[in-house]
């Protein structure tokens, strides 16, 4: 099977310093340690907020849903009213981000408004 080995390695080192330069290996190399860290700091960052929403389901001992108690509801209907919260919460953030489209879209010149011959006379 074919392997990356020590050969190998050494060719694709010398054809990046080529390519890039001396000067330029140790930017790259510290753009692909950040690009690392980054990635597994986001990776973290998502495994906890796993954990939080496992917490969260687990701590709603007192919510109501639609007349019945969370200890009384089944698994399946906890997590329907766990995807319809976060479904409504989607849409309310959807919505906020439309109407703020909207106000910005309307703050914008109409077409057929931008008078040509205005600017020239005040040049």
């Amino acid at each position: 099977m074919m392997g990356i080995g020590f050969p190998e390695l050494m060719v694709i080192l010398i054809i990046i310093m080529i390519i890039f330069g001396a000067g330029k290996l140790p930017e790259i190399g510290s753009a692909f340690g950040r690009s690392i860290k980054n990635f597994k700091s986001s990776m973290k960052e998502a495994q906890e907020g796993d954990e939080e929403v496992a917490s969260v389901e687990e701590g709603q001992q007192g919510a109501i849903e639609e007349g019945k108690a969370e200890e009384d509801m089944t698994e399946e209907e906890k997590e329907a009213a766990i995807r319809k919260k976060a479904e409504e919460e989607g849409e309310a953030k959807d919505k906020a981000m439309k109407d703020e489209a909207d106000m910005f879209t309307a703050s914008l010149p109409r077409k057929g408004s931008y008078d040509f011959s205005k600017d020239q006379e005040k040049g």
